[in-house]
């Protein structure tokens, strides 16, 4: 077999989840603090990133997270003597910090190495009509000139201008808008992906199944319950940005301006985005995980989604933390364990890795480079999103589920943008609209943590 950096790739990646496995059955292979870094090592093998910038990433996150593990079990230890806790407190929640400030590094390491540059694909993709489209749409972009342009998008894409007078952006740019939104929002990544031709999604949702019993030889029981279904509908929602670019800047060919635009109108999508499949109302706009109705999981119905309580108004629990977290993950049912993560911000996450069992023997999370940025908790991995709502009384600021299964993002196909060098002097705004939304549509496939004390 030919030697390539593809083959040492895929070899590496099974070395190191080999490693993975082994560390989390407890006979780790290597320390936690040299495997926790070693997932961004493909990227440099692959020539996408400097392979220095990853060696010294990997150098500084074990050598953080054996320090905070470190000072962390003497804080333990001393408030269980005790004794003043004050500067063992600081000490811990600096190294915190800096493995926050490092994990933030890494994953816009990661970003930047995912990122494909807009317009390089190969142009013998394209027919005739689309690369005649392209070149034509660059040149409205830069000089406004739309001679022609309707019956070129016509005849490439099968679509013509909007209402509003826009035109549809390239098919690159499109799929580059919606990919940096799953970049920046974990939701949006994990949850069910789909896009329709109009303003709506429909689907039928199964509320319970049927059920059997015995009966005797020759008997029969009658009817037994059957199948409730219930009919769910997610609207995709309207929304622009409006990024803009100096008139002289337009002239300058050096300038990538179909990257240019749409990094700009991709991170102001995305963190709308991720904001609302978060924390949205559903009210012309997503609606986010954290804004239905909830009911304590015992009480689970149909509608509303099940919460775990932490222990303590705002904060977990005095004594034994941890206790409350296993409730949580168990208040999944076995069947969307598989491919379940836990959701919440990092600095959520920077308490929870201060955790130990019941035993103090063992870190309730643990660095994983297969498991992303956010490593493991309790096995199962975590998701850094930063529109979780703050530690609070009553919060709902972590998240348990597949959301695969139990959120759907919604996304109408096209974006398009309208130019305008009329209304600032000097300058040619160009507003770029797409249509998107989500929700909910499993309610039996997420838990929250409602921070209170029941």
């Amino acid at each position: 077999m030919k030697l390539t950096r593809h083959n040492l790739t895929i070899a590496f990646l099974a070395v190191v989840a080999v490693m993975a496995v082994a560390a989390l059955l407890g006979h780790p292979l290597v320390s936690p603090d040299a495997l926790a870094g070693l997932g961004l090592l493909p990227m440099a093998m692959s020539g996408e990133i400097d392979m220095k910038e990853i060696k010294t990433l990997v150098e500084k996150q074990g050598e953080a997270w054996g320090e905070f593990t470190r000072k962390n079990d003497e804080l333990l230890k001393a408030k269980a003597e005790g004794k003043a806790v004050a500067d063992l407190q600081a000490t811990v929640d600096k190294i915190n910090g800096e493995f926050k400030k490092l994990n933030d590094d890494l994953v816009e390491l990661a970003k930047k190495s995912n990122r494909p540059p807009v317009g390089t694909g190969d142009k013998k993709e394209l027919s005739p009509e689309q690369v005649e489209y392209k070149q034509a749409f660059g040149k409205f972009l830069r000089k406004g000139d739309d001679n022609g342009l309707d019956v070129l998008q016509r005849k490439a894409y099968n679509s013509g201008s909007g209402p509003d007078g826009g035109f549809v952006v390239l098919p690159e740019m499109d799929s580059e808008i919606i990919r940096i939104v799953g970049v920046t929002s974990a939701i949006g990544r994990l949850a069910r992906n789909v896009t329709v031709g109009s303003d709506t999604f429909k689907k039928m949702a199964k509320k319970s199944g049927m059920s059997a019993r015995r009966v005797g030889p020759g008997a029969t029981g009658g009817e037994t319950a059957t199948p409730q279904f219930a009919e769910l509908e997610f609207t995709a929602h309207e929304a622009e940005a409006e990024p803009w670019i100096f008139n002289s800047t337009l002239d300058d060919a050096i300038i990538n301006l179909e990257q240019d635009l749409t990094d700009e109108a991709a991170i102001a999508f995305s963190e709308l985005a991720g904001v609302e499949f978060a924390n949205g109302t559903g009210v012309g706009e997503s609606r986010g995980i954290t804004n239905y109705p909830t009911v304590a999981n015992a009480s689970y119905a149909w509608g509303k989604l099940g919460y775990i309580a932490s222990g303590a108004a705002g904060a977990f629990a005095a004594s034994n933390p941890g206790d409350a977290l296993i409730s949580f993950q168990h208040s999944l049912k076995a069947q969307y364990r598989p491919g379940a993560a836990f959701i919440t911000s990092d600095a959520v996450l920077g308490q929870i890795r201060q955790m130990k069992d019941g035993s103090g023997n063992f870190y309730l999370w643990q660095p994983d480079p297969l498991a992303g940025f956010g490593g493991r908790l309790l096995g199962s991995p975590v998701e850094i999103d930063d529109n979780m709502p703050a530690l609070a009384a009553n919060s709902l600021s972590i998240a348990y589920g597949n959301l695969r299964q139990g959120y759907v993002v919604v996304n109408r196909s096209g974006t398009v943008v309208i130019r305008d060098n009329i209304t600032a002097k000097g300058k040619t705004k160009f507003n770029f609209r797409r249509r998107f939304g989500g929700g909910v549509q499993n309610f039996e496939a997420i838990k929250l943590m409602k921070f209170a004390a029941s």
